[in-house]
């Protein structure tokens, strides 16, 4: 704990005093006061954005990411995804994600780390090898391993399992599932755990919003981790939205709940929401702008709710219009990036609730100021050293037990 709560630190210290700051200028024009400096100041951990270093020769683009008080965390958009980091077996190249990493060391921001154990954007030699569950399971640890090892004690959270579920809530055909069933799973989330116990670990998918088998499947994932005794700390919502199609506030508020009441941290973790048609309509911007306060107003509303994510902040670099032709104009901000009527809402949504004048609720549990302190003393002590010997050691017997089974 005492190492996860100074990685969080260098995100609440980059909007330290913005409650305040919110405050005093409680009449001054919320959009531009940056959606990361509101986001804390009504209570959360962080608002984010993915990015990626085939962006960073964009000036205008990069003036808006390295912009403190609007992102407080940056997660790679694609460049830590296994083939990106490990095309051939046992040849790792870091040199992207690291770029963007000292990125966010360098702006003080947080590092969200995204993904590990993905039946998409595999190498060859995994998705298209011959294996044995033992043989599987040694790939999967040995991956895990080294990309969290390079990593340690700078990821705020890594996604370890990704999109493991069809949208009727039964297990997605891959390579892993085909050779190891469900055990790859906590497997994964085992050997995460060893290479960084102080890393929130994520199972994140898309859909568990708006398909109730899919949020069932994604229960029993988390249950089926847990039954394992190994660490499961959070739930990502991938919240890829569409505009007249996105789940009101009241039903985004249930479904993180399904997750909180076992324990659970959740977020939402690349959110994005696309008109259908364009150019949008003036009715069109108007829900799209009414969807992204829901989904803020939702995370607002429940306690465990860390932040938010975009994925992407400007049309510019959306995924979306080249994976879904006909549909786009998705994020905050237009591709000349201009704050679209969504931003504006966005901000003064969170500087309504910042100053109790909304009527969303919901505070960070466990990063109050006593905490923060109390962990960088005991990380000076040494006292972290003891523990994470510990925690490696059962996990290591936890695998060689799931090894010994297969």
């Amino acid at each position: 704990m005492a190492l996860r709560n100074l990685l969080i630190l260098s995100g609440l210290l980059v909007s330290a005093g913005s409650r305040g700051l919110v405050s005093a200028q409680g009449n001054a024009d919320p959009t531009t006061q940056g959606l990361h400096s509101l986001m804390v100041a009504a209570g959360k951990l962080f608002f984010g954005t993915a990015i990626e270093v085939n962006n960073f020769n964009d000036s205008a683009y990069m003036a808006i990411a390295r912009n403190r008080n609007e992102f407080g965390l940056y997660v790679p958009e694609n460049s830590q995804k296994w083939e990106e980091i490990q095309a051939t077996q046992g040849n790792f190249d870091f040199t992207d994600p690291d770029a963007v990493m000292a990125l966010a060391q360098e702006n003080g921001q947080m590092f969200r780390c995204h993904t590990l154990t993905w039946h998409s954007q595999l190498p060859t030699f995994v998705q298209n090898g011959t294996w044995t569950p033992e043989t599987l399971t040694a790939v999967i640890v040995t991956h895990i391993t080294n990309v969290m090892t390079h990593y340690r004690g700078r990821c705020y959270a890594w996604d370890v399992v990704n999109e493991a579920l069809n949208d009727n809530g039964t297990f997605r055909e891959s390579v892993f599932f085909r050779t190891l069933g469900t055990t790859y799973l906590p497997i994964s989330f085992a050997a995460a755990s060893a290479a960084d116990p102080a890393a929130k670990l994520y199972y994140n998918d898309f859909n568990l919003e708006t398909s109730p088998p899919k949020l069932e499947g994604a229960v029993r994932i988390v249950r089926l981790i847990q039954a394992a005794g190994v660490p499961i700390h959070g739930v990502g919502f991938q919240a890829h939205f569409r505009v007249g199609q996105t789940p009101n506030r009241t039903s985004l508020i249930a479904t993180q709940e399904r997750f909180t009441s076992l324990g659970l941290d959740v977020s939402f973790t690349e959110l994005d929401i696309a008109h259908l048609s364009l150019p949008a309509n003036a009715s069109s911007v108007q829900r799209q702008a009414e969807h992204y306060v829901d989904v803020v107003a939702a995370c607002l509303a429940v306690p465990r709710c860390v932040g938010i994510t975009l994925w992407q902040f400007t049309d510019r670099y959306s995924w979306i219009p080249s994976t879904f032709p006909g549909l786009g104009d998705a994020c905050l901000w237009t591709a000349n990036y201009t704050k679209k009527p969504a931003y504006t809402a966005v901000a003064r949504f969170l500087a309504a609730a910042a100053t109790g004048t909304g009527t969303a609720t919901g505070r960070l549990v466990g990063a109050t100021a006593t905490s923060d302190s109390k962990a960088l003393e005991a990380l000076r002590s040494g006292a972290e050293r003891g523990i994470l010997a510990g925690v490696g050691g059962l996990v290591a017997s936890f695998l060689l037990g799931v090894v010994l089974m297969i």
